[in-house]
């Protein structure tokens, strides 16, 4: 039999541009906390970790702390209202559409695998008419745990009907390098996505600075199709 090879996608920042949506809403947390908000182009590289850090870095920057009966309140209030504007001006990345097609006509199966929740992503992918292309869409709450733990990975490989053996992750920050490295499967970076290190120092095993160079990337990682034994 024929392997279902999988190619597992972060979303925020490696699929779609998620930042202008993202930092309005946290601007809007940091209005109410009578804190300035924070320009979309610094702010952009404290996305990637979930909706609590993301508020806690915002905070950090004002040098604001807050308990964590506070921070409950303030990531509820944030998914609230970035449910509402989730797509607002959130676009999949130049390039994207035409990669995808390209590796489904190739037989791979493709899985979202991130940190954000299952149900904001699929809202997300919902309104930009994306869902359909994906096998598996798996959040931080899906298995209970995040990026890097590699059980995400696993399982959304598992969810989407392939092997981890013949997988390949594609993501813009440590958490996907790292989860990648610790479920043993290669990785490839984005250049364009949200990461405090730059994502080359974190050396992935390909690096892409723009989408229509994906196909080609993964045709250098994966392994040769196995033919049927009995052939």
């Amino acid at each position: 039999m024929a392997i279902s090879r999988v190619i597992a996608f972060d979303l925020d920042g490696t699929l779609v541009d998620t930042a202008p949506d993202l930092i309005g809403a946290l601007n809007h947390i940091l209005k109410r906390e009578k804190l300035p908000p924070l320009p979309l182009a610094s702010a952009r590289n404290l996305i990637g970790a979930g909706a609590r850090r993301l508020i806690e870095r915002g905070l950090e920057v004002e040098g604001r702390q807050v308990d964590t009966a506070g921070m409950n309140r303030l990531v509820a209030d944030f998914i609230d209202y970035y449910a509402e504007h989730i797509a607002d001006e959130s676009r999949p990345f130049d390039g994207l559409l035409d990669a995808l097609d390209q590796l489904s006509a190739q037989g791979y199966l493709l899985a979202v695998c991130t940190n954000k929740l299952e149900w904001l992503s699929r809202q997300l992918l919902d309104k930009l008419g994306m869902t359909s292309r994906f096998a598996a869409i798996c959040g931080a709450d899906t298995f209970g745990v995040s990026k890097p733990d590699p059980v995400i990975l696993q399982q959304t490989v598992v969810r989407a009907g392939g092997d981890i053996a013949s997988t390949i992750m594609v993501g813009d920050a440590g958490t996907d390098v790292g989860v990648a490295r610790r479920a043993g499967v290669p990785v490839i970076g984005v250049t364009f996505g949200y990461t405090e290190v730059p994502i080359a120092e974190l050396k992935p095993d390909r690096l892409i600075h723009h989408m229509r160079e994906l196909p080609d990337s993964v045709a250098s990682l994966a392994p040769p199709k196995r033919a049927n034994a009995f052939q």
